[in-house]
């Protein structure tokens, strides 16, 4: 890059230069920008693909569909047995099974919000909940996922108490991406999940959370949030970086999330392993003949 000549270079040699030769102009070098180091990020995430990954996101109402179908061509009581047993799992535990297989923690200890009520108020006059209260569920629920740690970290409980508060380490929302995925109505409940996206390293300054907020009513996923969350300490007015009670305590928690995926993908597998058997047993066999009940009687 060529060098940069000051203004005042410029006046100077106009007012005491009289010959061409003497007329060179002063430069002077362009400083180099300082270069400041960055904290380093996030980089370890999971790299295990959920059972659902590619499925349809209705694949959970689909398998109901499916067993209802086999129910309807006609089944024998080993095969009714078995298409009950599908249909328990499924209303028993559909939440481990569409939100666990994807990593994220259902049990009460990790719950942001669990089964709470839409109310009629937070639909806007096109008749569906409003756009702005998905964030606000979404916030809602990682306030109470923060504060859930408290509980289990009880030689940390103060500072995790802290972290919602502006007195020393605290915890800021940076941004917040939202896809919406059906209008969800009243009446209905929500129940939010959080995980971790990537596993924290020292030195970090922020980390990422998805979000899934589940429309209990549909047992599907209403939106998808991803949350950038910095750590602000408020008595330097700066970024920190992660103290260390919270990488052990995340740490601890991608771990966790890594096996509910695991545990869970594999019982989705199992699953849709069993309703296609029990078509194949059904009416998707070579031989297969409807059940008309006494309506295909002569």
């Amino acid at each position: 890059m060529p060098p940069f000549t000051t203004r005042a270079a410029l006046l100077r040699s106009a007012k005491h230069t009289t010959g061409p030769a003497q007329r060179a102009l002063v430069t002077v070098p362009r400083p180099v920008p300082r270069l400041v180091p960055r904290p380093p990020q996030c980089r370890f995430s999971s790299t295990q693909a959920s059972a659902t990954e590619e499925s349809s996101p209705r694949w959970l109402s689909d398998v109901r569909a499916r067993i209802g179908k086999c129910i309807m061509f006609g089944i024998n009581d080993e095969q009714t047995s078995e298409a009950g047993s599908i249909l328990r799992e499924v209303a028993h535990d559909w939440r481990e099974l569409l939100a666990g297989s994807q990593g994220f923690l259902t049990g009460q200890d990790y719950r942001g919000l669990y089964r709470q009520e839409v109310v009629w108020g937070e639909m806007d006059s096109m008749g569906h909940v409003n756009n702005v209260m998905y964030n606000r569920y979404a916030e809602s629920a990682r306030v109470n996922w923060t504060l859930n740690f408290a509980s289990m970290d009880l030689a940390h409980r103060k500072e995790w108490l802290e972290l919602m508060s502006p007195k020393s380490i605290g915890l800021i929302l940076r941004s917040i991406k939202t896809d919406y995925k059906f209008p969800m109505k009243w009446p209905d409940r929500i129940t939010v999940l959080h995980k971790l996206r990537n596993k924290p390293e020292q030195g970090t300054d922020h980390f990422i959370l998805d979000v899934l907020i589940l429309s209990e009513a549909h047992r599907r996923a209403a939106a998808r949030c991803v949350e950038d969350i910095v750590v602000y300490d408020y008595r330097t007015a700066k970024k920190s970086p992660l103290p260390p009670f919270m990488i052990s305590r995340f740490k601890q928690t991608f771990a966790l999330q890594e096996e509910a995926k695991e545990k869970n993908s594999a019982r989705v597998r199992t699953l849709l392993d069993r309703v296609r058997k029990l078509e194949k047993s059904s009416w998707d066999r070579l031989d297969a003949v409807e059940d008309f009940g006494s309506a295909g009687k002569p």
